[in-house]
Parts: structure tokens; C-alpha cells; sequence
């Protein structure tokens, strides 16, 4: 009797864990490494998020973040095979269709860019206009990154050619904030909570603003998609159901975001991103809250936005035909939010 009941507490126990097996066993691939240029940024925030309150390990996903010094790194990364997944800016996948290599955008994490691009009042105490900036150094997180593109589109817009300044990469936190108050640039385009520490120090004047979705579709004339997870087209066509497992990982983090206040951010987030600082930080975030997606759509018009502000810079890519369907779906994000309707 008792051998049993042994066998059938075991049976029982084994037939618990079955949703659970099944479960892992739907995902192509359970160990994910996705590739972050500046993960401290609340551009990123909810990568952070997904990760920290357990969202990825709630869908059997195993996910390894690596941080890089900016955008172009992160996805230089996956280029190379060192990484799946990047966390990055939504235009990038637009260029590497023209360069001949299928991304796709599957999750928003910003409704608009975030950057900001400011000038250094110590080295341009009589700035009157962006054409002031020719022949300057202007810091970027990277080369190549969003924000060297968001710079390149104002220049461009003030009839400044890119190849008139000079960009210099400086990260995205602390050495960024060293390299304006130290005078080794001349400007700078970031985003929180850099721009943030600066702007109360005095040590930047803004001068373009895309923190809010107005005044981002102002700057670029319509709605420009931002942070997003994108990946090889390869992959989602292979791992379709990790693909959606990452999705509803970061449309549950883009909904707690919308109803955290500022004490359960600064809860979640690691220490080391409030540069010293928690009220700047809490500054910065109720700054970019609203900039955040709300439920992880990409916006139908976003794509093309990307592409004018793309093609003002580069006349290669104006010219060329592009299939801009091709760079983002809402089909993984549509069934996350069947799944989690409040996140």
C-alpha cells in the first residue's frame, strides 16, 4: 500500500512538471544572448526590466545581455555571431537591408528617439544656431550609433554636411559626462540619464529635444520607432517560438513601465545606472516615460520615417528601392498582448 502511494505521489509530481518541460521544449532555442549598446540608458529601460523582474525566465528563456558602448558595437555583435538579438535602435535595420542584410524590428521598447543633442556652453558660450557647430567635436555614444545618426539628420537639416565636424565616441554614462565638463567636446548627442546630470549642472544647453513623441515627430516629420529588439530575419524564420517568448517578455516590461512611479524604478534598476544621482535619474525617467512604448507596436508609418531621415544623410540610400515591410513585424507583439493584456 504504501509502495503505492509512492508511486502515485511520484506520477503526480512528474505530470506537474509537464507544462512546464513542454513548455522549454516549444523554445528553438532557450539560451538567448542579446547585444546592448549602453544598457543604462532608459532608451533601454525595458530590457532592464524584463530582465530584473524575472520576465525572460517566465517564458523558459535563458537570456545573457551583453553591453556595449553604443548601437553600431551591439549590432556589429550579431553581424559577428557573437550575440542573437540586438537591443538597438529601429533605423539599423533599415540600413542593413540596404547593405544588403535581412533584420527585423519584432518589439518596440521606444515610441520616439530619446536624444538629445546639446551644446557645451564652456566651449560655445556664444552659440546662436546649429551651423555654429561646423568644424566642432561633437560626442556621440558611438560611431555609427543612433545617436551619430539623430546628430547627422540636424546637421544636415541646418545644411551642415556630416563630414564638416568631427564625431568622437564617449559612451553613455560616466566618461560622456567627463568629456563634456572637461571641454573635449564641443556638443553632444545622448540620452538619459547623461543629458539629464549635464542639463542640471549647466555643463549642457539643449538644442534639439526628441523626448517627447511631439517633438519627435516635429524633428523628423513623422512617428520614429526607437529601441526595439531586432534580429536576422534567419533567426526569426528558425526560432519563431523564442522569438515570441522574448516579445512577451518585453511587452509585459513596456506595461509595468507605464504604471510604475519613479520609487518602483528606482527599485528595479541596478544602482550603477543612477550615475550617483537618484533624483537626476527620477528626473530623467518621468522625462522619458511617455517616449516609452506603451504595448510594443511599431508604429505602420515609423518605417518610413526612418527611411527620410536616413536618406536626407545618405543620397545611396534615398536611391535605393527597399521593402520597408520587410523590417519589422507586430505579429509577435500582437499575440503577446493577446497574452498579457495588462502586462
Amino acid at each position: 500500500m504504501q509502495r503505492r502511494q509512492l508511486i502515485t505521489a511520484a506520477a503526480a509530481a512528474t505530470t506537474s512538471l509537464l507544462p512546464l518541460w513542454a513548455s522549454a521544449q516549444t523554445l528553438e532555442k532557450p539560451k538567448v544572448t542579446i547585444a546592448v549598446g549602453g544598457k543604462n540608458l532608459l532608451y533601454y529601460l525595458p530590457l532592464t526590466i524584463a530582465e530584473q523582474l524575472g520576465y525572460f525566465k517566465a517564458e523558459g528563456l535563458d537570456v545573457t545581455i551583453v553591453d556595449f558602448a553604443g548601437g553600431s558595437k551591439a549590432l556589429q555583435a550579431v553581424v559577428g555571431g557573437s550575440a542573437d538579438v540586438v537591443s538597438g535602435a529601429f533605423e539599423h535595420t533599415i540600413n542593413m537591408q540596404f547593405k544588403g542584410q535581412a533584420m527585423r524590428a519584432f518589439v518596440l521598447q521606444g515610441a520616439a528617439p530619446q536624444i538629445v543633442l546639446g551644446i557645451n556652453p564652456k566651449t560655445l558660450p556664444n552659440f546662436k544656431g546649429v551651423a555654429d557647430l561646423k568644424g566642432k567635436k561633437i560626442g556621440v555614444s558611438a560611431p555609427g550609433s543612433s545617436t551619430n545618426v539623430m546628430a547627422n539628420f540636424v546637421l544636415t537639416k541646418a545644411g551642415i554636411k556630416p563630414s564638416d565636424v568631427s564625431f568622437i565616441g564617449v559612451g553613455t554614462g560616466n566618461g560622456a559626462v567627463a568629456a563634456m565638463r572637461s571641454g573635449q567636446i564641443d556638443a553632444m548627442s545622448n540620452l538619459d540619464p547623461v543629458i539629464t546630470l549635464l542639463q542640471r549642472s549647466g555643463d549642457l544647453k539643449i538644442i534639439t529635444d526628441t523626448r517627447k513623441t511631439s517633438d519627435s515627430e516635429k524633428v523628423f516629420g513623422g512617428p520614429m520607432p526607437a529601441g526595439c529588439l531586432y534580429a536576422p530575419q534567419a533567426l526569426l524564420d528558425k526560432a519563431p517560438h523564442t522569438i515570441q517568448a522574448l516579445t512577451n517578455a518585453m511587452v509585459r516590461a513596456d506595461k509595468w513601465i507605464q504604471q510604475a512611479g519613479a520609487a518602483d524604478i528606482i527599485k528595479t534598476v541596478p544602482e550603477g545606472f543612477l550615475l550617483g544621482d537618484r533624483a537626476v535619474y527620477i528626473d530623467a525617467f518621468i522625462a522619458a516615460k511617455s517616449a516609452l512604448s506603451p504595448d510594443g507596436m511599431i508604429p505602420e508609418k515609423g518605417p518610413q520615417t526612418a527611411f527620410r531621415a536616413l536618406a536626407s544623410v545618405n543620397p545611396k540610400i534615398a536611391a535605393a528601392k527597399l521593402d520597408l515591410n520587410a523590417v519589422y513585424t507586430n505579429a509577435f507583439v500582437k499575440k503577446a498582448n493577446a497574452k498579457y493584456p495588462k502586462g
